[in-house]
């Protein structure tokens, strides 16, 4: 956290009582009330089947959080540079706003006009994609975001680093009720400060932060109280709802904020398990194993967001971020029977051209056998309702 962001975390803070820290290791185990908590709730509804054979966290002799696969390649000072110096960018953002805006819409999304049309209550879900990770998903009587960012740049700093090329198709005051927010990670294109102090200060101890493991104390820096903080396959619930059931999984990926702070937080991706509905988020990765764990342990499920962008070069993205082929391959992993898209068409934070990732993920679902509706791709502001009890999408 910089300097601005101690500053406005310690002004934002204060409005909040002080006196919710964390349980204690002997407390007993419950998701009611507000407190942080570094604990989970064993879940008895759950069928805890394949227990021996699911990759737990692990963390090297430096005590930070490693990634546990062959399939992982930690990316060194001189690949960054050979990147950032070599590679050539080939994502060519046009300058003009009418050409972005003829690409790339950004629609207004259904709640902004009718607020109480929020919410679904029957055997459905609905997912409204807001830019980059940020999803809002309604399913059996909850609402969500994942990785909510809703500021110009992706960065420290709001001055530099990189910029939205396409604006979020609402602001924080226009959503409706928000029961829960999904970190997967903390990097600042998936964790935002602002987004985040903008979002506590709306909604307060109602909203249920689920954050990975080390990331509590950051997030009471920034006044938020409602936080559970989960190790991989541990879960929790929000207060009231305890039908569904929000499962922090594994994902291939890294963490760091600072120059100091590599991997002292953990990452992965979150399986949301409720009576009607079962939705997967993967968060950042690249391909590793654990799809196909997480599949055989939570599929099959209803609806997945999964990431389609930030991909070349190759010989570098591939360890942190998967290309479209991969991201179909999870699809298939996980056993979900659609997918959205995500992590694509808003920040610029890689080298493929910013139209091409829908193009190679059409490609990549016809090599699979599999429809464009399968793995769709919506627009900035778009919704669509899955009917989860016939598989019909309006």
């Amino acid at each position: 956290m910089d300097e601005n962001e101690s500053n406005q975390s310690l002004m934002t803070s204060s409005q909040y009582p002080k006196e919710a820290v964390r349980k204690r290791q002997n407390s007993a185990r419950n998701s009611g009330g507000s407190d942080s908590s570094r604990l989970s709730r064993k879940s008895f509804k759950l069928d805890y089947r394949l227990e021996e054979d699911v990759t737990k966290s692990k963390k090297g002799k430096d005590g930070r959080f490693v990634n546990p696969w062959p399939t992982w390649k930690s990316p060194s000072i001189p690949n960054v540079l050979r990147w950032l110096i070599m590679e050539k960018d080939h994502s060519s953002i046009p300058c003009s706003k009418e050409e972005l805006d003829k690409e790339l819409p950004v629609l207004r999304p259904y709640f902004i006009d009718d607020p109480e049309a929020a919410g679904v209550r029957e055997a459905g879900l609905r997912v409204t994609w807001l830019g980059h990770a940020t999803v809002m998903v309604e399913m059996d009587e909850l609402i969500f975001l994942t990785d909510p960012i809703f500021s110009s740049r992706a960065s420290p700093s709001q001055y530099m680093g990189p910029k939205r090329f396409r604006r979020p198709p609402c602001t924080i005051s226009e959503l409706p009720l928000i029961d829960a927010v999904l970190i997967s990670h903390n990097h600042y294109d998936h964790l935002d400060y602002h987004s985040v102090v903008a979002l506590n200060e709306r909604f307060g101890n109602e909203l249920r932060w689920f954050v990975p493991l080390g990331l509590l104390d950051w997030m009471q820096k920034c006044g938020c109280e409602n936080v559970i903080e989960l190790d991989w396959w541990e879960e929790n619930c929000v207060p009231g709802h305890d039908k569904v059931t929000f499962v922090f999984t594994p994902s291939q990926h890294w963490c760091k904020r600072t120059l100091m702070d590599d991997n002292k937080v953990l990452w992965g991706s979150w399986s949301v398990l409720g009576p009607w509905n079962r939705f997967f988020f993967a968060g950042d990765t690249g391909y590793c194993p654990a799809f196909e764990e997480i599949g055989k342990r939570f599929g099959p499920f209803d609806l997945a967001a999964i990431p389609i962008g930030a991909y070349e070069p190759r010989w570098f993205m591939k360890y942190q971020h998967v290309d479209p082929e991969e991201a179909v391959r999870i699809h298939i992993d996980v056993q979900t029977r659609k997918s959205v898209a995500i992590h694509w068409g808003t920040f610029a934070l890689a080298n493929e051209h910013y139209l091409e990732p829908p193009v190679k993920l059409s490609e990549a679902l016809e090599r699979y056998g599999l429809k464009t509706e399968d793995f769709f791709v919506l627009k900035h502001g778009e919704s669509k309702y899955l009917k989860t009890d016939d598989e019909n999408l309006e």
